[in-house]
């Protein structure tokens, strides 16, 4: 079997033994110092001001939404346009806010929504924000998006949770919009089993997403910032640790989480080569089966932190072969991420309207699958399935 992911961790048994000794001496496995410390490593590794860790990317996605609603960022009569090839949970923390959606078409060389889709979009229902998803490693247009969300004070902000390290016009996706979240999901680049972040440069922005992580309270700002909102709420010593200022929930990871953020992030530069190099491998695929497999366009993108491979066939045919060849022979394959969230039903049970004209969406969802891109496969691996494909 050639899975999506082989192991818990990036050199799992040196992680497993340092983690094993970290447990046996921690005096607190609650969030912590260990926490703190990942949250300033990726930071420092993604290059903004601020980082919150969270129990999960999709903690990290509702906690972003429910702090600009608290900010006033976004409103109940507000349109957020979404990919919509993308994750469950990048859209139901607008639902569960009652704020307006609106699925945004992809292209179908790079599996992302593009800024004549945002524009689109826009010019159709004004939209209050833009939330991409930067789908498998790759990105559209992200810099004209940017420069479109701007001139039309829309807030962007960006899903990074599958492509960590990709880079486009000479920065990092996940650092074009306001904020970005991540991933660091045992099947994700980087692995602390469960967990996920946000990064912004706004302090305003990082203080609030500190308060929805733990239950509104300001027990994890700095100790200024507290001072500053506790006398601005009349609040004295006693009462101040349990005090509920703002809208939040109980998202906060563990000091094991954050424990294997700062060893693992070491990693990532390795990871992120041997992701790249694997895919354009892979793309040789695509080269050499254009009659059967549409082809990807990458030449806009400096690095590509592919997280998996995917094939998108011309025909239900093709499909129907390539997906049972590649079972058949012990290929994990899985539908690309969620699919069209049009298509699910959750998304046709709110009736909000017909969506049919995302033609590229749809194409993906029914004629696509994807198999693994992990930093492990060996070459035997790699080609086997270039073999396959070859039949």
């Amino acid at each position: 079997m050639i899975k999506l992911i082989k192991s818990t961790f990036y050199n799992e048994a040196d992680t497993k033994k340092k983690l094993i000794d970290f447990i046996a001496g921690a005096e607190q496995l609650s969030i912590g110092a260990e926490v703190k410390k990942f949250e300033e490593d990726f930071a420092k590794y993604q290059g903004r001001k601020y980082c919150t860790m969270y129990n999960s990317g999709s903690s990290a996605n509702l906690a972003l939404i429910q702090a600009l609603a608290n900010m006033g960022k976004l409103q109940k009569d507000d349109t957020v346009g979404f990919s919509s090839l993308t994750w469950v949970t990048n859209v139901t923390p607008m639902i569960q806010l009652n704020i307006g959606i609106r699925p945004l078409e992809v292209e179908l060389d790079n599996l992302n929504a593009s800024k004549r889709y945002v524009q689109e979009a826009h010019e159709a229902t004004p939209l209050k924000a833009v939330f991409l998803t930067n789908l498998l490693g790759f990105s559209a247009d992200i810099d004209k998006i940017a420069e479109y969300c701007e001139q039309n004070n829309i807030i962007l902000i960006e899903d990074n949770c599958e492509s960590l390290g990709s880079e486009i016009a000479g920065k990092k996706l996940g650092n074009f919009g306001l904020a970005s979240t991540f991933s660091t999901y045992v099947g994700h680049h980087m692995s602390t089993i469960e967990g996920g972040m946000v990064c912004t440069d706004d302090k305003e922005l990082d203080m609030m997403l500190r308060m929805v992580r733990s239950h509104g309270w300001d027990r994890n700002l700095e100790e200024a910032d507290q001072k500053k909102i506790r006398e601005e709420n009349g609040i004295d010593g006693f009462y101040s640790r349990y005090t509920f200022y703002t809208l939040g929930y109980n998202l906060r990871p563990t000091e094991i989480n954050g424990f294997l953020g700062h060893v693992q992030i070491k990693y990532l530069d390795e990871i992120t080569k041997k992701r790249e190099d694997n895919f354009k491998r892979f793309m040789t695929i695509l080269e050499k089966h254009s009659d059967k497999f549409e082809m990807l366009n990458m030449d806009h993108m400096d690095v590509v932190s592919n997280f998996a491979m995917p094939i998108i066939c011309k025909d239900q045919d093709i499909f129907d072969y390539y997906t049972k060849l590649l079972m058949d022979h012990g290929v994990e394959i899985r539908p690309i991420v969620g699919g069209s969230m049009v298509e699910q039903p959750f998304f046709k049970k709110l009736g909000i309207g017909d969506f049919s004209e995302l033609k590229n969406a749809h194409k993906i969802h029914v004629q696509g699958f994807y198999f693994g891109n992990n930093p492990e496969l060996t070459e035997e691996e790699i080609s086997g399935v270039l073999d396959l494909f070859d039949q």
